[in-house]
Parts: structure tokens; sequence; C-alpha cells
């Protein structure tokens, strides 16, 4: 039987700017059985891969990423904006709609030579995604797969990902 995930996720009108419809997730993290049906489709879609750390984007890519490292007993990577990690750091400067953002890895956290799974909670136009996809790489690391639960492709995300197995658990499309 097929789990409906659009259920379990708040849809907010108008936020955080009017025109936008803000898709939720804290609401499946409140729901006991979407949540785990999101890493358990996790396990289905990458548990027979050879992934030897899941990287995920803060803030909400770590609710998604850390049960399912720790599920399978793999490394947790942790990409966070500039500032927030206390070590020697790699960054990546990238555009945003607006400006630009910076992130940041651990230099040490990075696994050279291993296959990562990158993991966010949300995949709009793919430029995060995209520049932690390129730090990883960068530095050693072997990007082999990108996950998001909520994909919204009419932002055209598989532009920027287009060298990456893109999965989502459910897509919307714009109005």
């Amino acid at each position: 039987m097929a789990f409906d995930l659009d259920k379990a996720i708040r849809k907010i009108p108008d936020f955080p700017k009017e025109g936008v419809l803000f898709y939720d997730i804290t609401s499946i993290l409140t729901n006991v059985e979407a949540y785990n049906w999101c890493i358990q489709q996790m396990d289905l879609f990458y548990g027979k891969k050879k992934i030897d750390a899941v990287a995920a984007i803060e803030a909400r890519g770590f609710l998604f990423g850390s049960p399912y490292a720790v599920k399978k007993g793999i490394p947790l990577i942790l990409i966070r904006k500039k500032g927030k990690l206390p070590g020697k750091t790699v960054q990546k400067k990238f555009a945003l709609e607006y400006g630009e953002d910076i992130i940041e890895i651990h230099q040490e956290d990075i696994p050279i030579g291993k296959n990562v799974l990158l993991v966010d909670d949300l995949l709009a136009t793919g430029g995060t995604m995209a520049a932690a996809a390129q730090l990883l790489t960068e530095f050693g690391a072997r990007v082999t797969d990108i996950f998001a639960v909520i994909g919204l492709p009419f932002l055209n995300y598989e532009e920027h990902l287009k060298d990456y197995d893109i999965t989502t658990l459910l897509n919307y499309e714009g109005e």
C-alpha cells in the first residue's frame, strides 16, 4: 500500500513572502509514520548501493540524513553555512537568486575516494545542492546520488544537477 506523503506536508501560502507556497516538512517530523516512511524509502533507493557516507545540508537535511546514516552505520558529514563549523573547513561560494552564500565542510570529514549520498529536505533551484556536490568532489569524495524529500522541478534544479542521479519522494509542479 502506497503512503500519501502529500497529506503529511503542511502547505503555508505567502511564506516567506507573498506569492510563495511554502512546503513545511516539520509536519513530517511530528508524524512518526510519515517520517519513518521517508527513511524507509531512502533505504529502498540506496540500501543496495555502495554508499560510504551521507552528506547533509543545513539544517533540515540533517533531519533525514542523520537517521539514514545511523541506520546504515556510515558517517554523517555536515554541510553548513559559513562560520558555523569550528575546525578547519573548506568552502564554496555560490549564487542565490539575489546575492551569494557560502557553505563549508570540515576538511577532515570529507571521505576521499568514497561514495557519498547528498541529502536535503527540499530541492528547488539546485544551487545549494550543486555547490555542496562540487565542494565534496573538489576535495576528493565521489557524490553518487542526491536525495530530497520534496522536489520542485518547475524551478529547474536538474539544470544544475545533470551529472547526478536525483531522487525525490514527492514533486510539486508550479502554478
